[in-house]
C-alpha cells in the first residue's frame, strides 16, 4: 500500500548525530547543471558543468551545539530523511558558507556540501 504523504516530518543527521531540524530543508544532489544555449537562429543545445551537491536547512540553536563545532565539520556523512520515505546522503561533506544565527527565532542556517550526493531508495 502506498502512502499519500508528500511532506512533513524530516530529519538531518551528521555522522549519525541528529540535529534539531526547524525547517527549510533543501536537497540538491545533481552532479551537473545544464544551461541552455541559444543563438540568433534558435536553440543550439546546452552546456554542462559540474555542480557541488548540498543539503541545507535551519536547525534549532541549543546550548549543547556551539557554532564553532558546526564550522569544524569536514569529511563527514550528512543524511536527510524525508516524510515520504526518501533519504539523501552526502559523502565527504563539509560545513559550507557561514552559519547564520537568528537569535529572535533561535535558529541556525546550515549548509553542507559534499563530494558526492545520492538518493537512497526506500
Amino acid at each position: 500500500m502506498s502512502s499519500n504523504r508528500v511532506a512533513g516530518v524530516a530529519f538531518i543527521k551528521v555522522d549519525g548525530e541528529q540535529y534539531a531540524l526547524r525547517g527549510n530543508l533543501t536537497v540538491n544532489i545533481d552532479a551537473f547543471t545544464r544551461t541552455g544555449v541559444a543563438g540568433q537562429d534558435g536553440v543550439h543545445g546546452y552546456t554542462e558543468a559540474p555542480q557541488v551537491p548540498f543539503i541545507s536547512g535551519d536547525i534549532s540553536d541549543s546550548a549543547g551545539l556551539p557554532l564553532q563545532d558546526i564550522a569544524k565539520i569536514t569529511d563527514s556523512t550528512v543524511v536527510a530523511e524525508l516524510a515520504n520515505g526518501k533519504s539523501y546522503i552526502l559523502r565527504n561533506a563539509w560545513a559550507a558558507e557561514s552559519r547564520e544565527l537568528n537569535a529572535a527565532e533561535g535558529t541556525i542556517s546550515v549548509r553542507f556540501e559534499g563530494m558526492q550526493g545520492e538518493e537512497i531508495k526506500p
